[in-house]
């Protein structure tokens, strides 16, 4: 597996769906990666990633966006209210704005900065106790409220439970999506990423298939 045969198969997925011919955004995942395989798949071409922790980031990507222009990263992590303001000036796109506490924040700072991300909600489709994420009912109460809020709201994210049918949970998302106006869907990963474009992902989520299994210290 490699960056070429996952794009290979996002096509093939896109075509099978009907789908614009690069519709679908491929994130790659490099959170705890080397830094010699992040810069190998940066020199394959790939300009989008994702990572999970802001500290991480810092310490890896502003040297890498230097010497690769035009290199997107977005968050896909939780976000701490009080790393907020780091994360809106490293991050192209937020995926995890998941409770009204961290909108007011991420609005009042981006007044400061002058800018803000992209942002993706986190929808708990499976209303897990454990995982983060706004319930499918409060949607579109929070969308509104975003919006009251003048955030840049692009689309809705979701992580399905492990042991569900993942379809079930991306038709949900979808049609959330669909009914408040929003085009952007972050679903989809290794596993099902081919699944998530036949119901509409805009971005996907793939990382030791592209990089090889991650490295902890």
């Amino acid at each position: 597996m490699g960056l070429s045969d996952i794009k290979a198969r996002i096509a093939k997925a896109e075509a099978d769906a009907g789908r614009e011919p690069g519709s679908t955004h491929l994130i790659a995942i490099s959170k705890v990666q080397p830094n010699e395989r992040v810069e190998a798949v940066l020199n394959e071409g790939h300009r989008l990633f994702g990572e999970n922790k802001v500290q991480e980031a810092e310490g890896k990507w502003p040297d890498f966006q230097a010497r690769f222009p035009g290199t997107e990263v977005h968050l896909v992590g939780p976000l701490q209210s009080n790393k907020a303001r780091r994360a809106m000036e490293l991050f192209t796109a937020i995926h995890s704005l998941d409770r009204p506490k961290l909108a007011r924040s991420m609005a009042r700072l981006a007044q400061e900065i002058g800018s803000c991300p992209d942002l993706f909600i986190q929808v708990n489709t499976g209303e897990e106790e454990q995982k983060a994420g706004i319930a499918p009912a409060d949607v579109d109460g929070f969308v509104a409220e975003c919006r009251d809020l003048d955030l840049p709201i692009r689309g809705l994210m979701c992580i399905p439970p492990v042991e569900e049918t993942p379809s079930l949970h991306f038709s949900l998302l979808a049609k959330i999506a669909e009914r408040n106006g929003l085009s952007g869907l972050s679903m989809g990963m290794s596993g099902d990423f081919e699944e998530a474009i036949s119901f509409g992902a805009t971005h996907v989520r793939v990382g030791s298939a592209i990089f090889g299994e991650r490295v902890y210290d």
